[in-house]
């Protein structure tokens, strides 16, 4: 018989189990080819010509997709391989040579590649128009999406997964070379360990296992405290090293020692649940706490990735906030022909002026005593001081007594890693010093980013009275009026921009001191609230739609490999369920085992890695937006909905191979 006889053959007695790899390799080349397509998408290259840091986003994601397939593929082959073991070793002694049997089993990946790979391009040629249309969506962007086939992306497709081919046959030739041929017929059981007594040196490296997760997850919560200008770096090293070594300690012993307390504490009376679910777990136990960590890892590190991003997206109206409290901003008594033209518009709005003087005070008197001795704060500040008078324009129903004052526009970055006491504070301004109560610390956004600085800045609310004294010093403030304009209807948005554009209104200058004292010319601009959202979200759209895909890339990824290793262990355990059936067992009783078997593969990976992501995310998240639960929330919901699927269809795989047992 010829090779390629041969080969044609073993292909359609393996149907079975090539059709698993086959959809492995599919879903691969479709990933990766849709993503890559976009790049060459005309509607996408125009808004990634726009954004600098889009066209860079998409390339630097096509690269880490690139990983995730390479090693999704990987993982594949080798459960393949470790499932055609008893095949290999029959070849062996019928008399073919382990040359040949790699000249075999090269030709079928070669056959699978090239087939994979032109239905891969097909369903992603079809599927990219769908992903460019959510990204433009993404990016608020009204363009109409046409299809898009390019070449270039086709080649690119075509040399990488030449080279994952390469890869692939290099390590297929590896697996079969250095076996032997005893080991090609025990393969699929060498994941086993035979159940013993716990010795105290797991029951030890279990305890530690754990210790070392909840030290990663208290240096967690500790990361942006008073340390946070030394060593940042390193921390997140020993936080990660420490997390991922004790989730795999975890998965190698200290579940392992919680199973065996509830296996002894049977004393050898083990129902079939504990027959079908205990006793398997714990026999896999040492070959697959590995790939669980691995597993549990990649789903914490994708899901916070993803998580992070779609904060800073759902943030984008909480940035445009601190940029510009209001619809638009106007300084000094710049912007009256935008006014003009407002009114002439007939576009309905309230001006809001409000008075600006700046002062100085430390930090070091609000800031909590474990931190007063930290050189960052130990400083002057300087922020704005606006009378209160003009505050309960905005925002009314504040009272303060004499010398009484607050602080305002003080959340997320600030908030979280400065946290201010209430208490006495003394301001400054021009040498002279004003001692005020601090009475309540807020975060309502009141000056735009021109006079606050870029994300906000805190604002001082004090007594009219003493904000006439402040007023005296007009030295040293450069700003000293905005006028904050509402719009009463967000229809006539489009056109209020168009007049803030034309009637230059978003352009302001102002002259400052040289350090010698000599008064420079300056200018700068003041965006207005709608542009500052539609800039935030031309950078984040790109960034979270890449995060999603790449996120959902993982996902898919990990959720199919513990269902690929669950197919391959019902196939493993076929022979368990003809005996158990032949002896009387139903398959509602046997399927009840199968139930915690897969409640245990697939919820305990996904349970630790949302802790993981959570204590992840929960460590900075304010670094990115202002909102954490309802992202959460969302990102955390997603994963869970997708592997619930994955162990559906698990089970619905044993269903099958316990109903063809008998």
């Amino acid at each position: 018989m010829k090779l390629n006889q041969l080969v044609f053959k073993s292909m359609l007695k393996n149907i079975k189990h090539y059709y698993l790899y086959f959809f492995a390799l599919i879903f691969s080349v479709t990933l990766y080819f849709s993503f890559v397509t976009l790049q060459y998408n005309d509607s996408v290259l125009q808004t990634a010509a726009n954004s600098g840091s889009a066209a860079a986003g998409l390339k630097a994601a096509t690269y880490i997709l690139y990983f995730i397939v390479l090693f999704f593929v990987l993982y594949a082959n080798h459960l393949f391989m470790k499932r055609r073991s008893k095949e290999i070793g029959l070849y062996q002694l019928i008399g073919m040579t382990k040359g040949l049997i790699i000249r075999l089993v090269a030709l079928e990946n070669i056959v699978l590649f090239a087939g994979a790979v032109l239905v891969g391009m097909v369903f992603g040629f079809l599927s990219s128009r769908l992903f460019a249309m959510v990204l433009l969506k993404v990016l608020e962007q009204d363009t109409v999406v046409a299809m898009t086939f390019s070449i270039e992306a086709v080649k690119q497709t075509l040399l990488l997964f030449a080279i994952l081919l390469a890869v692939i046959l290099v390590q297929m030739a590896f697996m079969i070379r250095r076996v032997s041929l005893l080991s090609l017929f025990t393969a699929s059981k060498q994941a086993d360990e035979r159940v013993k007594r716990f010795s105290p040196l797991k029951m030890m490296m279990g305890a530690i296992g754990i210790g070392l997760i909840s030290y990663g997850y208290y240096a967690s919560t500790q990361l942006f405290s008073e340390d946070v200008a030394t060593d940042l770096f390193l921390n997140m090293l020993i936080i990660l090293a420490t997390t991922i070594g004790g989730t795999f300690f975890v998965f190698r012993f200290s579940i392992a020692f919680v199973l065996n307390l509830v296996r002894m504490k049977k004393n050898g009376h083990l129902s079939p649940v504990d027959v079908l679910a205990l006793t398997p777990i714990m026999h896999r136990m040492k070959g697959n706490a590995k790939s669980l960590t691995l597993i549990t890892v990649l789903t914490a590190v994708s899901l916070a990735i993803t998580t992070l991003s779609y904060i800073s997206y759902y943030s984008a109206d909480e940035k445009a906030f601190s940029t510009s409290p209001t619809d638009y901003t106007l300084y000094e008594d710049n912007g009256k022909e935008f006014l003009a033209a407002l009114d002439m518009e007939g576009i309905a709005y309230d001006a809001v002026e409000l008075r600006l003087q700046k002062v100085e005070f430390s930090l070091e008197e609000l800031v909590a005593e474990h931190m007063k001795n930290n050189e960052l704060w130990n400083m002057d500040m300087e922020i704005y001081a606006v009378p209160l008078s003009d505050y309960i324009k905005r925002y009314p129903g504040l009272k303060l007594a004499e010398n009484e004052a607050i602080i305002t526009g003080y959340n997320n970055v600030l908030s979280e890693m400065i946290p201010l006491q209430l208490g006495n504070v003394t301001m400054k301004a021009e040498g002279q010093s004003y001692p005020v109560e601090v009475i309540e610390v807020k975060d309502e956004y009141l000056l735009g980013n021109i006079v606050v600085g870029v994300g906000g800045g805190p604002v001082l609310i004090v007594k009219d009275a003493l904000f006439e004294q402040l007023a005296q010093h007009k030295g040293i403030s450069v700003w000293h009026k905005q006028t904050s304009i509402s719009l009463h209807d967000q229809g006539d948005l489009a056109r209020a921009e168009m007049l803030y554009k034309e009637t230059n209104a978003y352009h302001n200058e102002f002259y400052t001191a040289d350090k010698n004292g000599e008064l420079q010319l300056k200018t700068r601009n003041q965006v207005s609230k709608e542009k500052s959202r539609v800039d935030y979200i031309s950078v984040m759209g790109v960034t979270i739609f890449t995060t999603a895909f790449l996120g959902l890339a993982f996902l898919l990824a990990t959720g199919s490999i513990l269902y690929f290793k669950q197919m391959t262990e019902a196939e493993e355990e076929r022979e368990a369920y003809t005996i158990l059936r032949k002896i009387g067992f139903s398959q509602q009783e046997i399927l009840r085992g199968i139930y915690m078997k897969q409640a245990f593969n697939f919820g305990l990976p996904l349970a630790i890695g949302l802790l993981h992501s959570y204590f992840a995310v929960k460590s900075g998240w304010f670094l990115f937006g202002s909102e954490l639960v309802t992202p959460l929330l969302i990102t955390m919901g997603l994963y869970i909905v997708m592997y619930i699927i994955f162990a559906l269809l698990s089970i619905s795989y044993y269903k099958k191979v316990i109903k063809e047992s008998l």
